[in-house]
């Protein structure tokens, strides 16, 4: 099975995959790709723009491989904030997607505790991009059970 697992930056997405993942899941997370390609004493969360152009290159062609094998094993996608060509992609293999938002104000609070000032931009923009999201059905996940 595919699971994509959407929301914006901080919401709890890798936690969600954390939970659920066995240790022969294949799972594609763009900062864990980006800190195994950093070199030492890297940052968590690296915004580097060239390590992150290679890190996204690195991703493709794990997602073009491990979609091959869904059948086999489950696959957990990270995607932000996924366009409507890779929603529709998505579909046509049969995941399951997942946003994970615990709400705007505990994503706030966690980019502003944890994270690089300019991912509140990034915050800003998945939020508004969900009056326009659309497409297939979602399942609706808080990061954490409370």
């Amino acid at each position: 099975m595919l699971y994509v697992i959407t929301g914006p930056p901080a919401s709890g997405k890798s936690s969600w995959i954390q939970a659920r993942a066995r240790a022969t899941d294949i799972v594609i997370d763009l900062d864990k790709i980006t800190l195994a390609l950093s070199g030492p004493g890297a940052p968590q969360w690296n915004q580097d723009k060239l390590l992150i152009k290679v890190a996204q290159r690195a991703r493709f062609a794990a997602i073009d491989e491990a979609v091959k094998h869904r059948e086999e094993t489950d696959v957990y996608l990270i995607h932000t904030m996924p366009s409507a060509k890779a929603k529709a992609r998505y579909v046509r293999l049969g995941a399951r997607i997942i946003v994970v938002d615990p709400g705007r104000d505990v994503v706030m609070q966690r980019v502003r505790d944890m994270r690089a000032d300019g991912m509140v931009a990034v915050v800003s923009r998945w939020y508004a991009g969900q009056g326009k999201a659309g497409g297939p059905a979602v399942t609706r996940q808080s990061s954490r059970q409370w």
